[in-house]
């Protein structure tokens, strides 16, 4: 034990000052390997539902051209054409709405803030200022 105090006792401010560099250097590295796993997982999400949204999108179109020329040809014979456009139109309107809205609300959901990468330079930060003191 005082043979540990002796060697610390015996090592330079210089040589501290170099562990502390290299540790933090260290430790800024990590934090940015960990921002960037957190930020492509986050992006990953963000990418997925965007493909949802655009998918619902293109599917409420093709199903708005199908409806519109099959259903309004039909209900033109029990109604003028143009009400029977405007049915039409209103139902696959209704539909085309629920499947953005539920798409935006997950990419709501989404954080884009990498918080634990966050926390984790804070809690450095926290070391850094004891260490320096």
């Amino acid at each position: 034990m005082a043979q540990q105090q002796m060697v610390k006792e015996e090592r330079s401010l210089g040589d501290l000052f170099a562990d502390l560099a290299s540790d933090t250097g260290t430790l800024i590295r990590q934090e940015v390997a960990l921002a960037q796993t957190e930020m492509v997982h986050k992006a990953t999400k963000v990418g997925q539902n965007v493909g949802f949204l655009v998918a619902g999108g293109a599917v409420a179109y093709a199903a708005a051209l199908a409806v519109i020329a099959g259903i309004v040809i039909l209900l033109a014979h029990v109604m003028p054409a143009w009400a029977a456009a405007i049915v039409v139109g209103l139902v696959i309107g209704v539909a085309a709405y629920f499947v953005i809205t539920s798409a935006l609300a997950r990419l709501r959901k989404v954080d884009p803030v990498p918080r634990n990468t966050v926390e984790t330079i804070k809690e450095d930060a926290k070391w850094l200022k004891k260490e320096v003191t």
